[in-house]
């Protein structure tokens, strides 16, 4: 009989699971679909695939109107497979790279990630821009750009506006730092700085990181490991920004606005396993080839859901933005470059 009770539950579940699948597999298969033809389309042409996979999405927001097959998939890769990229991202930091740089530096490049969202948040005022798009915009921009855009939108309280403020951010913060990417390791050359404060430069300003990764090794190699680490002190920052804005909407400070908007949790599990992984890592007990996959699938994982996030957001709605918001991110991303280099200045 017990046995028989037990079949029956596994049966049941196995069931389940079997049906969720099949639910979810069409927008999953999509997403990743985006994803593939986003990276193909980088690796020939040399466009951010990150903006690619978002500009495709956009394309296809058919895919997420009521009734689609593709549907709830789309929304489990906006949400739930975003949260597993960020995660991931954790197994990428570690206690070392702070030993690398000196510590002059390294407050050089927290401060700058905190200095740069105290900005947004006083510049959105002039800008007529709400304190979610400040903490959006700004974040983006200070610590790591799309990821940092897509984990900071996932613990703040939802609206009808949210999908639309985070398509936005990402476009803005990905084209920005391509100009970067472009524009700013020529400066660095033209203010005569060694590879230790171009590779801080390079690596505490520009947004994302496979586009610090190509303007740091466009220099020198050693330029460019410099700056790959300095980016990832920027986004082992990611954690602990999350939990102060989680802290301070639970609080009601910046919550008093958003009527309908609903609190998210003190500190999402996605955030606590980027901790836990990073933890791991600093400790030595991640090996390197599988913090490598940690970070492929991360790369796959971001890629996906902001396929995802584009198919859920409606181009024309997206654009209701306005040239507010393209001034705010742009004033924030010219305050971070000028206080790094500011920084990297009276250093040297």
């Amino acid at each position: 009989m017990v046995e028989s009770a037990n079949q029956a539950r596994s049966s049941g579940r196995a069931g389940r699971w079997k049906q969720t699948g099949a639910k979810l597999f069409p927008g999953i298969a999509v997403s990743l679909l985006v994803a593939v033809t986003a990276q193909f389309l980088s690796d020939h042409y040399g466009a951010p695939a990150m903006l690619l996979a978002l500009l495709m999405g956009l394309a296809l927001n058919f895919l997420a109107e009521e009734g689609t097959r593709t549907k709830s998939g789309i929304e489990y890769s906006a949400r739930t497979v975003l949260r597993l990229g960020v995660a991931l991202l954790g197994a990428r930091i570690s206690v070392d790279m702070l030993t690398e740089l000196g510590g002059v530096m390294i407050l050089l490049v927290i401060g700058g990630v905190v200095a740069t969202i105290l900005f947004g948040m006083v510049a959105a005022r002039f800008f007529g821009r709400g304190w979610r798009m400040a903490l959006l915009s700004g974040g983006a921009v200070a610590i790591c750009g799309a990821s940092a855009a897509m984990a900071i939108a996932a613990v703040l309280p939802k609206t009808d506006k949210s999908e639309r403020n985070l398509a936005f951010t990402v476009m803005a913060v990905t084209v920005l730092s391509t100009i970067a990417m472009i524009a700013y390791p020529p400066l660095s050359s033209w203010f005569g700085f060694t590879p230790l404060e171009s590779g801080v430069f390079l690596g505490g300003t520009i947004h994302d990181v496979a586009q610090v990764v190509g303007a740091g090794f466009s220099v020198s190699p050693e330029v460019g490991e410099t700056a790959t680490v300095v980016k990832l002190i920027r986004v082992s920052m990611l954690a602990p920004v999350v939990l102060v804005f989680s802290l301070a909407i639970r609080a009601g400070r910046l919550d008093a606005d958003a009527p309908g908007g609903t609190r998210p949790p003190l500190l999402p599990s996605f955030v606590i396993w980027f901790l836990v992984l990073a933890g791991l890592n600093s400790f030595g007990f991640i090996p390197v080839s599988v913090s490598y996959l940690a970070e492929q699938l991360s790369r796959w994982a971001l890629l996906a859901a902001i396929a995802a996030v584009g198919i859920k957001t409606s181009l024309v709605r997206m654009m209701e933005v306005g040239g507010t918001a393209i001034g705010l991110v742009v004033v924030e991303t010219v305050f971070l470059a000028g206080f790094v280099l500011a920084g990297v200045h009276l250093i040297g």
